[in-house]
């Protein structure tokens, strides 16, 4: 596979737009493990290498296991993740899938009881990011490096 463009220096001011939404994300509610979860399970859907690579080396860093990163794709059928996480990553699949999910109603009242709501926007937020970050790469064919 070729890479197709290089996006940081075609569009620098969109990627300076993209870096300063990762800066508020970073200062958001979502600690940093859930947040690289999240990340990784987007990334997964989305089937895009370079984020997968990039997020997994990241939750490695933040003490993530190698059991639970190696079942987050199956992440309903492993005990390995609690309550939070769980709807957290459901939350992320029915976001990441919004044309074919819409965003049930069961998801959204599986999240409330383990988020506040700006916890709820904060997260919404970082999926819509990984989602872009994935696009791109996906799109021009950024590869793991």
């Amino acid at each position: 596979m070729q890479v197709r463009l290089d996006f940081y220096k075609a569009c620098p001011g969109g990627t300076r737009a993209m870096l300063a939404l990762e800066e508020t994300i970073g200062k958001s509610s979502i600690d940093k493990t859930l947040a690289e979860l999240v990340r990784i399970r987007a990334s997964q859907l989305n089937g895009c290498a370079f984020c997968l690579d990039m997020h997994v080396s990241d939750a490695r860093q933040h003490g993530e296991t190698e059991r639970r990163l190696a079942t987050i794709a199956a992440w309903r059928e492993a005990p390995f993740f609690t309550a939070r996480e769980r709807a957290a990553l459901e939350w992320t699949e029915a976001v990441t899938l919004v044309a074919q999910t819409r965003v049930p109603d069961d998801v959204w009242e599986a999240v409330k009881p383990h988020f506040s709501e700006q916890e709820i926007g904060d997260l919404t937020l970082l999926i819509v990011a990984i989602n872009g970050w994935n696009r791109i790469a996906v799109s021009f064919r950024k590869l793991p490096e």
